[in-house]
């Protein structure tokens, strides 16, 4: 086994974290779905900044918190997520980041974030979302 290669056991044991994670999720458990992708991650060797899927689950962690409107917590969750194996560039994190600096006042990060949602995603990473998000992104990007 590599260093970034994860036992089969161990991956087969995040999975079903996550799966049951996303089925709490989908029934709007937050929190149910919260307390999954957590002992999800808890499954990750450490560093977790080495592997791959504390990406998505970190990613995971950050929507539920987005939902429970715990903006400080969701934002620790999905900047760490950045700096994980595919975090950079990856259009939902940097969507969440954005919204998550929106409804935290802060609006030059909130813009930066947006920004790169939409470089990365498109028009549609914003079709399910509140439209105050993509109105406020309007403001600043010209031909959106």
């Amino acid at each position: 086994m590599t260093p970034h290669e994860m036992d089969d056991a161990l991956y087969e044991r995040l999975v079903a974290c996550t799966n049951r994670g996303n089925e709490r999720f989908d029934e709007d458990d937050y929190e149910g779905a919260l307390a999954e992708f957590r002992a999800a991650l808890e499954l990750i060797p450490k560093p977790v900044e080495d592997w791959e899927a504390a990406t998505w689950v970190l990613a995971s962690i950050g929507d539920a918190l987005f939902y429970l409107d715990r903006y400080p917590e969701a934002h620790e969750a999905l900047a760490h997520a950045v700096a994980c194996p595919g975090g950079l560039g990856t259009a939902f994190i940097h969507l969440r980041l954005g919204q998550v600096q929106f409804e935290l006042g802060n609006t030059d990060r909130a813009k930066d974030e947006l920004a790169r949602a939409y470089m990365a995603g498109g028009p549609e990473i914003f079709a399910q979302e509140d439209p105050k998000y993509i109105t406020f992104l309007r403001r600043f990007m010209r031909g959106i």
